[in-house]
């Protein structure tokens, strides 16, 4: 059981790449107080979580109902999530997430940016959603699936944790830090993207024949 949670919080920290959120996050709050800025990363998480978990527990009963096979669905997220590891290891992490300079200034003019574009599609988007409902389908086992649920949930506290010390970790690391970190996760990324393709190509051969 913690192998599970360990292994699919793992996949979930690769896709998500916080620590590739810390320099918007900055540039989006660049006027906040320590306070305003604690608070937007807390809503953020909340939104992140929330997010997530419908997509988790509801995912497959949306595919169903738009009529698309789950086999579909991992190649196509497979594909995105290597679009999305190419951004991280070519340094555009905001680019490849939709976050570009007019969705910048729309922010900078935002009361609240926890939801938009923070929370999504900066944080979940489609490569997560397509590993979780993916996650979902391979573990009918509901006690695996509150697992995975809880490593969401982890996943959230981590990205609270990231956001809270953005102002620390920028210093610390810097813009250089930062993008290596990103490029080494985007070689993991897009390692899990390419599994998926495969999976879903040889899964959906099999139920042809």
């Amino acid at each position: 059981m913690w192998e599970l949670f360990i292994g699919s919080l793992a996949a979930l920290f690769s896709v998500v790449n916080p620590l590739g959120a810390v320099p918007v996050f900055l540039a989006m709050t660049p006027h906040y107080t320590k306070i305003e800025r604690n608070k937007t990363a807390r809503a953020t998480s909340l939104y992140f979580m929330m997010i997530l978990l419908v997509f988790f527990f509801a995912g497959v009963g949306i595919l169903g109902f738009f009529g698309i096979s789950l086999n579909a669905m991992r190649i196509a997220g497979g594909f995105v999530i290597l679009s999305s590891g190419y951004s991280l290891l070519a340094g555009k992490m905001a680019e490849g997430r939709a976050i570009n300079n007019k969705v910048r200034e729309e922010a900078l003019e935002k009361e609240d940016i926890s939801f938009s574009p923070m929370a999504m599609p900066m944080l979940s988007g489609p490569g997560s959603i397509s590993l979780l409902i993916t996650f979902y389908s391979e573990n009918p086992d509901w006690g695996n699936r509150f697992v995975i649920a809880g490593s969401v949930i982890g996943m959230a506290l981590i990205i609270f944790l990231i956001l809270r010390s953005a102002p620390y970790l920028f210093k610390l690391l810097g813009v250089a830090g930062l993008k290596a970190l990103s490029r080494i996760m985007g070689f993991i990324v897009m390692a899990i993207g390419i599994q998926y393709i495969i999976y879903g190509v040889v899964h959906l051969v099999e139920s042809l024949r």
